[in-house]
């Protein structure tokens, strides 16, 4: 196990607070307090079947996602641990391939890997290769974005194309007769919420969508806020590739995963410097306004179809896709 460890992990992932190999990670709090004046904190485990896939691998998704949700909360995201979950018989060659994306999407992403943990189970016991990362960032003065921000008049904006991953993760597991060319939005969000917070810190909330997809997220929102919120169907980005498989099979692309889109809800008065400031940068090039928050009906999410009359978009019951994430 030390050399299983020290091959892929320590190697891999080498930096001088990893290089230590302690029981646990000691960072400089002065440092950190230079930054910012509270501590963002979150975990998340990966599980996602087929373990590579068009656009990324549990790898890269496991970083990205943990940074992600960092981020999200105006944080600055600066520490990962990763914990691996391995099954008897996987390939030593997979789990190297999968390290050394880590290691690339915490290189873009800005952060560093400093501890963690590997365990082997029986084969049979687990499905190739489960991923914890749980990650610590710094919250700077002044920021305050939280779900129960949101108030009647404001914005609501997405920074791109909704439903990508989703649909990969389907089309990669040889299911179904179906093949396209859609790759996993999987990329961190950071870079893209910095640029946000450099022209309006006034954020009143925001959130990636993942798990549960855009329809979810504003539903978690409508209820956080006791506000309503209307969406315009026309202005929801959405590939032609992507509603084809759902009209195939019976999804909406509202609830399909994502793990490289955020949701923005900020005072209609900065949604034009906002929306501007996100178009300037790479991942968000695409993004636009598809809504607003009502005074009523509270915790109602409400669709204007493209034929204009209207739904309600209800919180997704169970799960479209397992394994997604």
């Amino acid at each position: 196990m030390r050399d299983l460890i020290d091959d892929i992990f320590v190697n891999t992932f080498d930096n001088p607070i990893l290089s230590q190999l302690e029981d646990q990670a000691s960072f400089n709090l002065a440092s950190l307090m230079q930054q910012g004046d509270r501590l963002a904190f979150t975990t998340d485990s990966y599980v996602v079947d087929p373990l590579f896939f068009p656009g990324g691998n549990i790898g890269e998704l496991a970083v990205n996602g943990t940074v992600n949700d960092l981020a999200v909360s105006g944080a600055k995201p600066l520490y990962l641990s990763c914990s691996v979950i391995l099954e008897e018989g996987l390939a030593v060659d997979t789990l190297r391939q999968v390290a050394e994306s880590m290691q690339a999407a915490a290189k873009k992403a800005g952060v560093q890997i400093i501890t963690g943990d590997t365990k082997v189970v029986h084969r049979g016991a687990a499905d190739k290769l489960f991923i914890n990362t749980t990650g610590i960032g710094v919250i700077p003065p002044g920021v305050n974005i939280s779900a129960q921000n949101i108030q009647p008049g404001d914005a609501i904006i997405l920074n791109g194309e909704i439903g990508n991953h989703g649909t990969a993760i389907l089309i990669a597991r040889g299911e179904l007769a179906l093949e396209t060319n859609i790759e996993s939005d999987c990329q961190p969000l950071n870079s893209l919420v910095e640029t946000i917070l450099s022209v309006c810190p006034d954020i009143h909330a925001m959130r990636d969508a993942t798990r549960g997809g855009l329809a979810t997220v504003l539903n978690e929102f409508a209820i956080s806020s006791n506000v309503g919120i209307r969406l315009d169907e026309q202005s929801i980005p959405i590939r032609e590739q992507v509603k084809g498989v759902c009209e195939i099979l019976g999804l909406d692309p509202l609830y399909l995963a994502n793990e490289g889109k955020l949701v923005v809800v900020v005072g209609r008065e900065n949604a034009e410097t906002v929306l501007s400031a996100m178009k300037s940068h790479p991942s968000g090039k695409n993004a636009c306004i598809i809504g607003e928050a009502l005074s009523s009906p509270p915790g109602v999410v409400l669709l204007k179809t493209t034929f204009g009359a209207e739904r309600i978009l209800d919180m997704l019951v169970g799960e479209q896709l397992p394994r997604i994430c």
